[in-house]
């Protein structure tokens, strides 16, 4: 009898592979959260200032930095980017695997794509 650890692959969602409830949801919610910090760390906003701006209390900013996300729904979280400036697109497409039901992911294009995006905008067509 050997020592080896067992080694799982992932499967990209650690939410998955810990079997919990709804994990497309819970891994988009954390990587928006992601996004909202990295904003918050960007504009170098205190906690306290960052909860001013986003209308809530400072023990929450805390919470979401620190990952726990029980009370914050997606769409509250989407309200959160608005507030730091940034847009949210939502983009509805057939699914991408051959699993039994359609997956939410969050995807951040990158700096050129943003720079090209913003760049058109306000020319007219």
């Amino acid at each position: 009898m050997t020592n080896d650890p067992q080694i799982t692959p992932s499967s990209g969602n650690v939410f998955a592979d810990l079997n919990l409830d709804e994990p497309d949801e819970l891994l988009a919610k954390a990587d928006l959260a992601i996004r909202i910090c990295e904003a918050i760390s960007r504009r170098r906003l205190s906690q306290t200032r960052a909860a001013a701006l986003l209308g809530v209390d400072q023990p929450k900013i805390s919470a979401l930095m620190h990952g726990r996300l029980e009370g914050f729904s997606t769409e509250r979280l989407f309200r959160f980017l608005n507030a730091l400036d940034l847009d949210v697109e939502i983009v509805i497409r057939p699914k991408r695997s051959r699993s039994a039901h359609g997956g939410i992911h969050v995807a951040m294009p990158s700096r050129s794509t943003r720079t090209s995006r913003q760049s058109h905008r306000g020319q007219s067509k």
